[in-house]
């Protein structure tokens, strides 16, 4: 089983990939310099193992890359944001 996630910019978003298929995407639009988040999903067939993790975790370490902020509307994002302390910097005031 192998997983990736590449960023698809023409259609804002993420996509996270299991053996080549697209199986979850964390979904943003611009907001001056922020990334909105409003959606992130995972296919239900995948859900519970920690994949959602995987896609915003890649999601927000190439946001870092960047150099801008997010706004977390999307729960998970919300939320795993409060979860890992270590990406808190990448919050829009």
């Amino acid at each position: 089983m192998e997983t990736r996630v590449r960023h698809d910019k023409e259609r804002s978003r993420y996509e996270l990939l299991l053996d080549g298929e697209v199986i979850g995407v964390a979904e943003y639009y611009l907001n001056g310099d922020d990334l909105v988040f409003p959606h992130t999903e995972i296919g239900f067939a995948h859900r519970g193992q920690g994949l959602g993790a995987v896609l915003v975790r890649s999601a927000m370490d190439d946001v870092r890359a960047t150099g801008r902020l997010v706004v977390p509307i999307c729960w998970y994002v919300r939320d795993f944001l409060d979860a890992n302390p270590d990406y808190q910097d990448l919050l829009a005031a």
